[in-house]
């Protein structure tokens, strides 16, 4: 859950977010190095008198920044390329959720239980318990359970919106007559807090996500509670 006045990401809650963290502080240092190179030239060029004739026909320095830049490319491609992949990589899921979002609330199903399914809107301020975040908590939460590698299929029944939960290193875009599909795996029990990220009309900013992870024993109760609800 993000607080007011931080500056960084979100703390990471599946091992996807966790590897773009690390990926963006490896694509962070290399645009340090190259700003401080290029203030270092700059404060070079400024301070020193250019009296010297060799720099005419320098075809050294030629091939050092042709091949220097393409060597930095490479090195931020290849980690770069490994996360794609694997946030593109579902095998095996062990459950599948599809949400579907509506102007402006988000639906739920279970496809991998019977009759599981429901409807997820904002509670207004003034229905909110103390402790609940404003304009973040819902109704009925998105529930999953530890440990378990679910899939996410998206899709959308009016207009575009994007489901999006920044803990868990999840946006997609809900697009009517398409299904997109993303997953995550979260290992230890937790709330998740996400918002639609598509502008998608008036009430864009008032349809929340939250994920809750569970412990496998109460998942199951859940499930047990919400099919006879």
């Amino acid at each position: 859950m993000a607080h007011p006045t931080q500056l960084g990401f979100q703390d990471a809650a599946s091992p996807i977010m966790e590897e773009l963290l690390h990926f963006h502080d490896h694509a962070l240092m290399a645009v340090l190095l190259i700003s401080m190179l290029v203030l270092y030239i700059i404060s070079v060029l400024m301070t020193t008198k250019l009296s010297s004739t060799n720099t005419i026909d320098a075809q050294e320095i030629e091939m050092v920044w042709t091949i220097m830049p393409a060597i930095i490319l490479i090195v931020i491609a290849l980690p770069s390329l490994r996360i794609l992949y694997l946030m593109d990589e579902i095998s095996n899921p062990d459950m599948t959720i599809k949400t579907i979002g509506h102007q402006w609330y988000w639906s739920y199903e279970y496809s991998d239980f019977t009759d599981l399914s429901f409807d997820s809107y904002m509670i207004p301020t003034k229905d909110l318990e103390p402790g609940h975040f404003r304009l973040l908590e819902v109704d009925n939460r998105m529930v999953t359970s530890i440990g378990t590698a679910a899939r996410i299929l998206i899709t959308a029944e009016d207009v575009l919106h994007s489901w999006a939960v920044p803990a868990l290193g999840v946006k997609s875009d809900a697009i009517p007559g398409r299904l997109n599909q993303s997953s995550f795996l979260i290992p230890h029990p937790g709330i998740y807090y996400g918002q639609c990220s598509e502008i998608c009309g008036a009430n864009h900013s008032f349809m929340p996500i939250v994920v809750e992870a569970l412990p496998v024993p109460d998942f199951l109760n859940w499930i047990n509670t919400a099919q006879d609800a």
